[in-house]
């Protein structure tokens, strides 16, 4: 029986695989912008034990990410797809751990409390790598040619961003509640951490029926032969590490999603405290959405031209450079604390921004060119364990800084605990800390990109004149 066509490439692709990045976002912005604050304002969890709880969590997924990885790559759970039937599993699972993360466990004794906060987070990291490495690794697979990556990248990145709106602009108003400070007499936001167990279970609801239509919608087209037999266990983590580790391009785009995971993406907490402490105002905490992805929706529409232009790499290193510059200069402005001091504050992060929503929109893109590069540079066909590799570092990035925040508060004299009271500088210190963070990510990001990463316009252009060769099923 003759092989039939796969149809082309088109928009049900784009549009499954930003239903994708939507169902894995509902999870991860839910735990990255209020776990934090979840566990140290209302669970009463110490901000330094806190810290060791993200970093130990994040050594153990060095093992879970390659472990899932290789599986992804060696075991098909169905006939027809080697990745659709590992997200649907890993969403059910996910829906489980997502709630168990936001129970309200006040009533534990500290040390329980502890150790709840730590297995909690370590079973939904496996779940979530269930979900995420196959996805990921399916953008390599559904075209092989370098601009309808960038397509592809462009609506994942609108998938990712669709969760977080909803996630700053409708929760603040459930789950915060006004109290009178009784230092100041002023009225301070607390958070309303029982209120977080149902809102997870919607998102992680959600989250499944996005991941579902996933499957419904995309195409795998690339097949790629594997030079010699699959490798499995030990053998398969050192190859894997092998060929991640001398692929240059994968060095820099790892390095650089290190500094904009952890620097940018991980630290919401402190936007969120800004509004909490700075402008005592948290049902305004939306309006700084317009500062973080303003710049990523005119490049949503800009992208696809500069690249064909100028190439991933010198749109992103440009870009990158602005931001860096911006967020130094940030520093020394004047704010205040009221709407016209948040109009300068969304300036502010406009600028901060640039480079990070670029490299945002193109990084799923890079990857999948670097796992390309790799397969043209080895003969082997390991998406999933590379891919697998480089969300570890993205994952462990999460906890850097996560840890970074913890370590900053405590800088800064942050007090722990439900309805503590903060000193009265502390709003002002917050702010500083996180123009300081920002500002940081982009000039690490910067560099990395512009000396590290080695896939220019030429070599681009290269990989669109020899792709590997689109199959039907």
């Amino acid at each position: 029986m003759g092989k039939t066509e796969i149809r082309p490439f088109g928009w049900r692709d784009k549009l499954g695989y930003a239903m994708g990045d939507m169902g894995c976002g509902f999870s991860f912005q839910l735990v990255s912008t209020f776990m934090q604050l979840f566990y140290l304002q209302y669970i009463g969890i110490k901000a330094t034990d806190y810290a060791a709880i993200i970093l130990i969590s994040k050594a153990f997924d060095a093992v879970n990410d390659v472990v899932i990885g290789n599986l992804v790559d060696t075991k098909r759970l169905g006939k027809k797809s080697k990745y659709m039937p590992w997200i649907i599993a890993g969403a059910l699972i996910l829906v489980v751990f997502n709630v168990m993360l936001f129970a309200p466990i006040t009533s534990f004794p500290y040390a329980a409390k502890y150790a709840w906060c730590l297995i909690a987070y370590c079973l939904w990291s496996i779940a979530y790598t269930m979900v995420n490495v196959p996805y990921g690794s399916l953008h390599s697979v559904i075209t092989s040619d370098p601009q309808e990556r960038v397509s592809l990248s462009t609506f994942r990145s609108i998938g990712a961003a669709l969760p977080a709106i909803v996630i700053m602009v409708i929760l603040p108003p459930i789950v915060y509640n006004k109290v009178k400070n009784p230092v100041t007499g002023i009225e301070e936001e607390f958070l309303k951490g029982e209120t977080l167990l149902p809102v997870a279970l919607v998102m992680s609801i959600v989250a499944f029926a996005t991941l579902w239509g996933t499957t419904k919608l995309v195409k795998e087209r690339v097949q790629r032969e594997e030079a010699g037999e699959n490798k499995t266990g030990l053998n398969a983590f050192f190859s894997a590490f092998k060929s991640f580790f001398t692929n240059r391009a994968m060095m820099g785009a790892t390095i650089a999603s290190v500094a904009s995971v952890a620097l940018f993406n991980s630290t919401m907490a402190l936007n969120n405290m800004v509004f909490q402490y700075f402008f005592v105002d948290t049902s305004k905490v939306g309006i700084a959405m317009v500062g973080s992805y303003a710049p990523m929706i005119v490049f949503m529409a800009l992208l696809g031209k500069l690249t064909s232009k100028f190439g991933k790499k010198k749109v992103i290193v440009t870009c990158m450079l602005i931001g860096a510059i911006s967020g130094v200069i940030s520093l020394f402005v004047p704010m205040t604390a009221d709407m016209s001091g948040m109009l300068l504050y969304i300036v502010c992060l406009m600028g901060l921004n640039v480079g990070n929503a670029v490299f945002q929109i193109s990084v799923w893109a890079i990857v999948a060119d670097c796992i390309e590069v790799s397969y043209r540079k080895t003969g082997k066909s390991e998406e999933g364990s590379l891919y697998a590799l480089y969300s570890f570092f993205r994952k462990l990035a999460q906890g850097i800084g996560q840890a970074v925040v913890s370590i900053g508060l405590v800088a800064i004299g942050f007090v722990e605990g439900e309805n503590a009271v903060q000193a009265a500088d502390f709003g002002d210190k917050v702010k500083n800390l996180y123009f300081i963070v920002l500002a940081a990510g982009s000039l690490i990001a910067f560099l990395s990109m512009a000396f590290i990463y080695n896939i220019g316009k030429k070599e681009e252009d290269e990989l669109a004149k020899k792709p590997v060769t689109n199959v039907a099923e």
